[in-house]
């Protein structure tokens, strides 16, 4: 008897150790490539630390590109051996193709792949795929776990303060003025993952300390309206700060849970070292 659902997730998410260990859910990564050398972003192919050793030191500036739809069909071709059906939670497809490869897959195989649009990156694609996880565990079918997750996008806030300019001036989104000026200034931008699933600018802060203060005001109004008490920090290879924007958290929500976690490789090559994103969902309005 085939099982009913495979789960699969791109590493645009943050890929927990409940996902490394469950036997039904399918990580594809993506591939990073410095120059002609290609890397896979499974984090033995090159570690974190390794990433970041090389943005500072190679000529070239690091790319990323998605999982081909062969490498997809190939996962499906052996999963609809074993599985009734897949569902398959993945990055915006505003930022990233990977959805469309897996889409193609799906349909060169001819398995059954339900397909999400997380909208989002990291932890936002990693909060549906848990949540979905915990839906067929009460009994639900992949066509209402699908519906839901559908649904629950826009549950999802997050403030992402950026922490390196030259990572996005290098990579073409910031023009050289921007750069000029915001290094000067020492100008913090902070971006946000729309309902759209579009990173666009919400505000600029020039300082370390009123960053926080930014992350944290609004992390305390949720927590305040919705009794938020589940937060996600994920950095790129700033774990001192992480600590400090969890311990300046939990004075205000002293029970909360608070994951940190590294951003994934594939979203440090375009955030670039020094990110900090502050992630929560606030609750469904169905459960």
């Amino acid at each position: 008897m085939k099982k009913p659902i495979a789960w699969i997730m791109d590493t645009t998410g943050y890929v927990t150790e409940q996902f490394k260990s469950h036997p039904d859910v399918y990580i594809v990564p993506l591939n990073i490539h410095f120059g002609s050398e290609e890397f896979i972003d499974d984090g033995i192919d090159l570690s974190n630390d390794e990433l970041y050793a090389r943005m500072k030191s190679s000529k070239d500036f690091p790319k990323t590109s998605q999982p081909s739809a062969g490498k997809f069909a190939e996962l499906y071709e052996k999963l609809k051996e074993e599985y009734e059906c897949a569902i398959a939670v993945h990055a915006s497809a505003k930022l990233s193709g990977t959805i469309a490869s897996s889409m193609t897959g799906a349909e060169m195989t001819d398995f059954k792949v339900y397909t999400v649009d997380s909208l989002a990156l990291s932890y936002g694609l990693s909060g549906l795929l848990e949540r979905g996880l915990k839906l067929q565990d009460q009994g639900l079918s992949a066509e209402e776990i699908t519906q839901r997750l559908e649904q629950e996008t826009t549950d999802f806030r997050n403030f992402i303060l950026i922490g390196n300019l030259s990572q996005l001036y290098k990579g073409g989104r910031m023009s050289g003025a921007q750069y000029y000026i915001g290094s000067v200034l020492k100008i913090k931008p902070i971006v946000q993952l729309t309902e759209k699933g579009e990173l666009e600018p919400i505000d600029k802060v020039r300082s370390h300390k009123k960053a926080l203060a930014y992350l944290l005001d609004r992390a305390k109004a949720d927590h305040e309206q919705y009794g938020i008490d589940y937060f996600q920090i994920m950095h790129g290879h700033i774990p001192e700060q992480a600590e400090e924007l969890k311990a300046e958290l939990l004075k205000f929500a002293p029970e909360a849970e608070v994951l940190i976690g590294n951003l994934s490789s594939s979203l440090a090559v375009h955030a670039g070292e020094g990110t900090l994103a502050f992630m929560w969902r606030r609750p469904p309005a169905s459960v």
